[in-house]
């Protein structure tokens, strides 16, 4: 008997649990935003669906809003420059819709040097698209180096998905 109500408050604090997890990440673009990382983000998460080929959602999820660097690299790979000519043309076909980039790195190496490489690799991509007809004025950068992981752990795989550049959009003129 009392295993019985042990395993059915254990089931119904597990269901909980999941219910609570599930409506936080409802519509907020996932656990950190329409920025899809933990970078977070101020972009529209109201504004059309995943369906809608001009809403931020299917910016994020249809075309991509990361683009991973290789080790003390901020080099655009082919794939990365695939990758940045979409983001461009969405932006190009969106004229509403402002970015902040955003510029990361793993964990290795000192504060200032990953301040330094997250910023030349947010410029690499702001460069890019300028390159593909993006007007500058349209794009911002920040960097946050290794400040904000998506991914905590001294292993390699994580370190992969922390050297990034996130591109957030915002409604509306840019500042």
């Amino acid at each position: 008997m009392e295993f019985a109500k042990t395993s059915s408050r254990a089931r119904l604090s597990l269901a909980l649990v999941a219910a609570l997890a599930v409506s936080g990440c409802a519509g907020s673009g996932g656990l950190f935003g329409s920025a899809g990382g933990a970078g977070g983000g101020s972009g529209p998460t109201t504004a059309g669906a995943f369906g809608d080929p001009s809403s931020p959602q299917y910016f994020q999820q249809a075309i991509g809003d990361r683009v991973l660097f290789a080790v003390d690299q901020s080099t655009l790979s082919p794939e990365a420059q695939q990758l940045v000519s979409q983001q461009a043309e969405w932006l190009m076909s969106n004229g509403a819709y402002t970015a902040v980039i955003e510029g990361h790195a793993d964990e290795q190496g000192t504060r200032e040097y990953n301040l330094a490489l997250g910023a030349r690799r947010a410029s690499a991509v702001r460069d890019f698209m300028v390159a593909q007809g993006v007007a500058d004025s349209r794009l911002t950068t920040v960097t946050f180096g290794k400040e904000r992981p998506i991914e905590i752990c001294s292993d390699e795989s994580c370190y992969a998905q922390n050297r990034r550049s996130v591109t957030v959009l915002s409604a509306g003129p840019s500042s």
